[in-house]
């Protein structure tokens, strides 16, 4: 059975203009945000299959922390139909899921970032590469810059093949994006490494 039909698919992804850099939405004919112009992020593309409302919200929370990896599939699909994915896709040398640390990971059973890259990606997806180094405290009430502050040196590579990364195009992958923190902070060491392009591909984003 479908989890989702096709008239909820398009009633709910509305085609929205978003940030090239950021995906907060935009008006129509904006390329990027203010703040992204202001303070250019570490991402050189951001792509946000969904808003983060009714009916995702709930759907995602089924599969972060009930237990229904089952909502893979479908999410995976939304992803792969939001203007620019196919080609970032295409065109990635490495593709990436936003690792979880051994203790949320032995918390939830799976990481929803791994399930979501692997229907994307299959075999070219690269568990290892991208390492979480430490925990994290809870992140929902923070903001932005306590949520940077906390995420701090949280994200290495695997020093045995970090070299690789140099002048290579990188695809994160994450279920949710807030305020960015997550995803600025897991591009800092790809940065580092020398990467020369790298795109993040969400499937919701927060308004």
């Amino acid at each position: 059975a479908q989890r989702v039909c096709a008239a909820c698919c398009t009633r709910f992804t509305p085609r929205l203009a978003r940030c090239a850099t950021c995906a907060c939405v935009v008006p129509g004919g904006v390329a990027q945000c203010g703040q992204c112009l202001r303070h250019p992020p570490p991402l050189d593309a951001c792509l946000a299959a969904v808003h983060y409302g009714y009916p995702w919200a709930q759907l995602l929370a089924q599969f972060k922390f009930q237990g229904d990896p089952g909502w893979a599939a479908p999410f995976a699909a939304l992803m792969q139909q939001t203007p620019g994915a196919q080609a970032a896709l295409a065109q990635a040398d490495w593709v990436l899921p936003v690792p979880l640390s051994p203790a949320r990971l032995a918390q939830r059973g799976y990481n929803q970032a791994l399930q979501l890259a692997r229907r994307l990606a299959g075999a070219r997806v690269q568990q290892g590469l991208l390492l979480r180094t430490r925990e994290a405290e809870e992140q929902s009430h923070l903001t932005r810059a306590q949520r940077l502050r906390n995420l701090r040196g949280a994200f290495a590579l695997d020093p045995l093949r970090a070299s690789q990364v140099a002048g290579s195009r990188v695809l994160l992958v994450d279920d949710v994006m807030t305020t960015g923190a997550t995803l600025h902070c897991a591009a800092a060491p790809l940065r580092e490494a020398g990467a020369a392009h790298i795109t993040a591909l969400v499937l919701a984003r927060t308004p």
